[in-house]
């Protein structure tokens, strides 16, 4: 691994396309270690809905950015790549190969190219805007968003409140739409050659693993570690506990939703989902597709192929 710049490879895809799996089987045949780019995995205790690793894998291959914050705390896709970055640069000081694995667009581009330096949380800003969410009803600060910078709406989910409430923060600040500003003031990974690999699997045979898989989350035991949770932690967990799958465990809790209902909604969150990761991936610059999910050997050996190429 010498020369100037280091090597880094990183695997992108939607939901149950097998990243985990190719992360694996590179990490083992290039002696490399893994990091997650995953916002939901970097919190501990959210285990079911999350598809982390098991701890088999992670005793196959060293893991990073799993497990390194409470549900009750806040987290950012900045203090991500921060704490990624000193990673990436603890692995190649071993003379070990980073391999990046994840499906969270936002975190990987904080990652690789920085994000433009906001303005400071305003916590009575987010109140007001809460207040008007009360009385306007579900929707209403995506539709405020939309009308502030068209392009984020596009990006953020209407369900995900924290990160449209950065959005609209950082719009009022400035005075201009978030997106304006990302293209200024960002700080670009340094030091690094990287190798971006993509994972594009038939969406029929993709929407088959994303059902299954909801429905084996429930059937392992979502709707109790959701109640855990709820119990321990109660409205500060807010942020996990929206994600998907354990969202629809909590109305389920809730009375909002029977099993089967949650079960459904989870399943067509998730197929969701994998569309607008594929929408954003598709965004990034210099990705080399694979066609087929991560464990299977003919996409296998293609990656391996490409990683040797690379680090030629």
């Amino acid at each position: 691994m010498s020369g100037e710049l280091k090597p880094l490879v990183v695997i992108v895809g939607p939901t149950a396309s097998g990243k985990t799996a190719l992360s694996l089987s590179l990490a083992r045949h290039f002696n490399g270690e893994i990091v997650s780019c995953d916002s939901v995995a970097v919190y501990r205790e959210i285990e079911i809905g999350t598809a982390k690793p098991t701890r088999e894998e992670r005793a196959m291959v060293a893991h990073h950015m799993i497990d390194v914050v409470s549900p009750d705390e806040e987290f950012t896709a900045g203090e991500y790549a921060r704490r990624a970055r000193q990673v990436l640069c603890e692995i190649s000081g071993r003379e070990k190969l980073p391999v990046v694995v994840g499906g969270t667009g936002l975190y990987l581009r904080a990652l690789l190219e920085g994000l433009f330096p906001g303005p400071v949380r305003s916590d009575a800003l987010r109140e007001r805007l809460r207040a008007q969410s009360q009385k306007k009803g579900p929707g209403y600060l995506h539709r405020v968003l939309a009308r502030m910078d068209r392009a984020a709406s596009e990006r953020i989910h209407a369900n995900d409140e924290s990160k449209i409430l950065r959005a609209i923060e950082v719009c009022l600040a400035a005075r201009a739409p978030m997106t304006e500003q990302w293209k200024h003031g960002r700080d670009p990974l340094r030091g690094y050659r990287t190798l971006k690999l993509g994972l594009t699997p038939p969406r029929e045979q993709l929407y088959e693993r994303i059902n299954e898989r909801a429905r084996t989350m429930f059937d392992r035991g979502l709707v109790e570690e959701t109640q855990h949770l709820l119990d321990r932690y109660g409205a500060r967990a807010v942020t996990p506990l929206k994600s998907l799958g354990y969202r629809q465990a909590t109305q389920l809790i809730a009375g909002e939703l029977t099993r089967d209902e949650a079960i459904a909604a989870a399943q067509q969150g998730h197929r969701n989902y994998a569309k607008r990761q594929m929408t954003w991936f598709r965004r990034e610059k210099g990705v080399q597709w694979l066609e087929g999910f991560g464990d299977s050997p003919e996409v296998e050996r293609e990656a391996v192929r490409a990683v040797l190429r690379f680090l030629l």
